[in-house]
């Protein structure tokens, strides 16, 4: 087997409360391989949020080490790992965070100019990555003439936009309606198969465990390995 697009070693998360401390992950391990969607499941405050985050270089883990395409990301200054982030990494929340003053277009287009993109070959492959989520009627539009389905599509597109290899999805129907849900998932999926992209999904809809290669429940602040039902 190939190395891990994403590994994961004794990774802990440690909050400071007004009643102490509060551990929410301890000593967490994972390897995530290219291609591979991965879910990631449990209730509300089990730290799923927070593993996202540590994986993704938004927060630094407490204790253990991040390590993307073999290289040890825990002890990056900020502009290194903005830099990780912007060039391998892609993001999809429960609220999509789309800028409102832009375009579908240009919420797409903006992560690659901010990478060294040309802007008219930015807007092109935003124009190519809508369409393949049947936006195409839609490229002009601002997030609030969109309804939420596809602000979501649009949130796909933008974090697929840099190519990278591994993208991380909090909730990312968690706000839709059971049909919408289900029809946005399918495109995020079929967008992750397409492109070979690693994918890994926080959610709380079990339904969804179907599509996914493997299932982690975080439980106490310790990373459990599902097994999925035929």
């Amino acid at each position: 087997m190939s190395s891990p697009v994403l590994s994961l070693r004794g990774v802990g998360r440690t909050y400071r409360t007004g009643e102490g401390k509060l551990e929410v992950l301890k000593g967490v391990d994972l390897d995530v391989f290219q291609g591979e969607v991965i879910g990631l499941i449990g209730p509300s405050g089990s730290g799923k949020s927070s593993l996202l985050h540590a994986a993704g270089l938004l927060e630094r883990p407490t204790t253990g080490q991040i390590i993307i395409e073999g290289r040890d990301c825990s002890k990056l200054g900020d502009a290194a790992r903005t830099r990780v982030r912007l060039g391998l990494i892609g993001f999809v929340y429960q609220f999509h965070h789309l800028l409102p003053e832009f375009s579908a277009l240009d919420n797409v287009a903006l992560p690659q100019m901010i990478a060294g993109q040309s802007r008219p070959d930015a807007r092109a492959r935003a124009e190519t990555l809508l369409g393949g989520l049947g936006l195409s009627h839609r490229l002009h539009h601002q997030p609030g003439q969109l309804s939420g389905g596809e602000q979501q599509r649009v949130a796909i597109a933008r974090a697929l936009a840099n190519e990278p290899r591994i993208v991380l999805a909090d909730e990312p129907t968690g706000n839709l309606d059971p049909h919408t849900s289900g029809a946005v998932f399918q495109n995020l999926f079929d967008l992750a198969r397409a492109s070979g992209v690693a994918l890994v999904i926080a959610t709380h809809n079990m339904e969804l465990a179907r599509y996914m290669d493997r299932v982690f429940a975080l439980e106490d602040g310790h990373l459990r390995e599902r097994v999925k039902r035929p």
